[in-house]
């Protein structure tokens, strides 16, 4: 068995040979720690198989999606290696959703069974589960009612033990391994079908970037229902190293928790350097054993600033959930404030409106093709439509805009896409408006995003109030905070007389973005950060 991860043949490329492969090489070696719990290398692989038992009796078989809302817990963990192992899809849904999203993905997946945490079982009251072909609940952890024993007729059960452990199913490195949902820009949130070699090449791919090796301890404070602490996982996995999963990311803990972990590489978004830097300084910074960081979307300034008060580098990046870590910075770039270079396996192309390669230099939209079998992901799920415009002409269509160097860098310049990131999350406009004009006071409104002080985006709405009616943009911003996950709901609201139109009636979003924000903007500065 090869112990170079790359040379790997493809036909091993799946989760099931990953954990047997991890078995075998590293054995009683610390792998996992999260929440209380600790597995080595030899248990993922037992995990998985008890898991997937427990799975099958409950009716879960090969082709079949499980969902799973859960915070950071080895329960989550236990679900997707055991779908895995199965040959079954895990639908991670992001533990901020509200009913109308965890319903959508429900229905969309059609998962036939959802694993969920006590916590946020009673948002299930505000989705309509008949609606969905959800056949069983799982609750993790305890509750003090009762009265969710019986959800629309669904069975819900407690989470259950381990089942008799069941041998891998022979799944193929292109079997759908997860359907993880990114927001939409035009319509509903898409679900990205990642497949088994997906996920191997992402470990492979973030490993190399950040020179992971069996020595290293990683730890994250990301969520796992995101690709990049999924990620985190396959590379501890496939380097024989160990990973630390934390429940939440806090400023003022962050290096106490890195201290205590043993960290030696970790893993932040582009908000989180600023919040970190906005702390006090202090003599614990520099206490610990982090050599390294990933830190796409982070400031030059901010990683400068960063990398001399606390000794770590942060590499910067690109990879989105439907690609892989195609481009990426070295501890040794000759320079910053860009992305990065193209990686070894993948080809990319700036290009035009029709697709036509741009010279360096020039903005266009970055596209992206890689050169191993499934690699990328294999499209959206139940949206064929959607599949041939973003993969149209054999590449991969980011909606973002960029510059490529003459040095062969890119540099990001803003996204094509109508959509907004704001704390590592992707909001869809279109969904921020749907919940905006079914409030009986709302006309008409556009989304979109402006920058804040922590260089990234916020969200702000513009709208007309109906006639004869009035708004307040608080009781606006409440009313929305029951249908939207937290990080959507929009800080800044205006109300206008009318939008800025074309003359076929199309809301011309980038004048509302370069007006930005006014003496007259109502601003709801979140008091959850």
């Amino acid at each position: 068995m090869t112990t170079e991860p790359r040379a790997v043949p493809p036909a091993q490329r799946t989760l099931p040979v990953m954990l047997q492969r991890q078995a075998e090489l590293f054995g009683a070696r610390t792998l996992l720690k999260i929440a209380g719990s600790a597995w080595t290398h030899r248990d993922a692989a037992r995990v998985a198989a008890a898991r997937a038992g427990a799975l099958t009796q409950a009716g879960v078989v090969r082709g079949d999606r499980i969902a799973v809302m859960c915070g950071n817990r080895v329960e989550f963990l236990e679900s997707f290696l055991g779908a895995g192992w199965l040959g079954a899809s895990t639908v991670p849904v992001n533990t901020a959703s509200m009913g109308p999203q965890i319903e959508y993905f429900l229905a969309n997946s059609e998962a036939k069974l959802l694993v969920i945490e006590a916590g946020f079982l009673e948002r299930l009251a505000a989705a309509d589960l008949g609606r969905t072909a959800l056949r069983e609940i799982w609750v993790v952890g305890e509750t003090a009612s009762d009265a969710w024993r019986a959800l629309a007729g669904v069975r819900v059960v407690a989470y259950p033990a381990h089942g008799e452990p069941v041998e891998p199913a022979p799944v193929q490195p292109g079997d759908a391994l997860a359907i993880l949902y990114t927001s939409g820009t035009t319509g509903p949130a898409k679900g990205v079908v990642c497949p088994h070699a997906q996920y191997f090449w992402w470990g492979v791919n973030t490993a190399e970037v950040l020179g992971v090796g069996t020595d290293d301890v990683l730890c994250t404070t990301l969520p796992l229902f995101h690709i990049n602490a999924l990620n985190t996982f396959a590379q501890a996995a496939l380097t024989g190293s160990q990973v630390v999963f934390e429940t939440r990311f806090s400023a003022s803990g962050f290096w106490p928790t890195m201290r205590a972990s043993g960290a030696t590489v970790v893993y932040l978004l582009g908000a989180m350097v600023p919040i970190l830097l906005a702390q006090p300084e202090g003599a614990g910074e520099r206490d610990h054993r982090v050599r390294i960081g990933l830190g796409p979307g982070v400031p030059a300034a901010a990683a400068a600033a960063f990398k001399a008060r606390t000794g770590v580098s942060l590499l910067e990046g690109y990879g989105s959930t439907e690609t892989n870590f195609a481009i990426a910075t070295a501890p040794d770039s000759p320079r910053g404030g860009v992305m990065g270079w193209l990686r070894p396996g993948f080809q990319a192309r700036v290009a035009d409106e029709d697709d036509a390669a741009l010279p360096p230099g020039e903005a266009g939209e970055l596209l992206l093709r890689a050169d191993e079998p499934y690699a990328f992901a294999s499209g959206y799920f139940n949206m064929p439509e959607k599949t041939v415009e973003a993969w149209r002409n054999l590449w991969f269509h980011t909606g973002d805009r960029v510059v490529r160097d003459a040095d062969g860098a890119f540099r990001f310049v803003d996204r094509i896409k109508d959509a907004i990131r704001r704390r590592g999350e992707n909001i869809s406009s279109f969904e921020v408006e749907q919940v905006l004009l079914s409030h009986p006071a709302v006309a008409s409104c556009a989304v979109y995003p402006v920058r804040s002080e922590l260089a990234e985006d916020e969200v702000m709405a513009a709208l007309v109030v109906r006639e004869g009616a009035t708004v307040d943009p608080a009781e606006l911003a409440r009313f929305c905070e029951g249908r939207l996950p937290y990080f959507a709901v929009p800080r800044y609201i205006d109300v206008l007389a009318d939008l800025p139109r074309t003359e076929n009636g199309k809301v011309q979003k980038f004048k509302l973005r370069e007006r930005g924000v006014g003496p007259q903007t109502w601003d709801g500065r979140p008091a959850k950060a």
